[in-house]
């Protein structure tokens, strides 16, 4: 009897999520076409046609070499995937806060080593209004200053005092 209903729960498990992969198909854009592939849910809640959102997203880990960060990329995944479901793009305040490693992830060719690989990404979010925000401690600790950091990058005394001031501004903090 045991083994019949682990066998039944593992095949219901196998068919879900092969209905899942199969019945998806991500797609980058509609409002940030380079990045940020998505797929639209169906049968997903809609939101309310005055849907706005400020959504902070906290940075720690660097991407691998010569990759996209991908929490750098979170940012053109949120704005997409609510753009296609119709929230204004006005209507969202994206801020992403960087810290510890991923600091090196901000910086120009120079102090990166070559070619950043986030660099096209980072001014593409910048010109859809995403702020990049970089702890001034963790800058100091990898010895980093601002003239190290991309073009439009803001330089914080701390990620904590980035986090609270946007806070304090209405913005919520992405877990993801």
């Amino acid at each position: 009897m045991r083994m019949r209903s682990v066998a039944l729960g593992l095949i219901l498990l196998i068919t879900h999520f092969t209905q899942v992969a199969t019945a998806t198909e991500f797609e980058k854009g509609p409002l940030i076409t380079e990045y940020g592939p998505v797929v639209i849910v169906d049968g997903a809640q809609p939101l309310p046609a005055d849907t706005g959102f400020s959504v902070a997203f906290d940075v720690t880990a660097r991407g691998a070499e010569g990759a996209l960060n991908r929490k750098f990329e979170s940012a053109a995944r949120f704005l997409n995937m609510h753009a296609a479901v119709g929230v204004k793009a006005d209507n969202m305040r994206l801020a992403v806060v960087v810290h510890g490693p991923a600091v090196l992830d901000l910086t120009g060719a120079a102090r990166f080593g070559g070619a950043n690989p986030n660099a096209d990404m980072i001014e593409t979010l910048q010109a859809h209004g995403v702020r990049f925000i970089v702890c001034g401690q963790s800058a100091a600790f990898q010895n980093v200053g601002k003239e190290d950091l991309l073009p439009g990058v803001e330089l914080a005394v701390s990620a904590m005092t980035a986090h609270a001031l946007l806070q304090q501004a209405g913005y919520t903090l992405n877990p993801f």
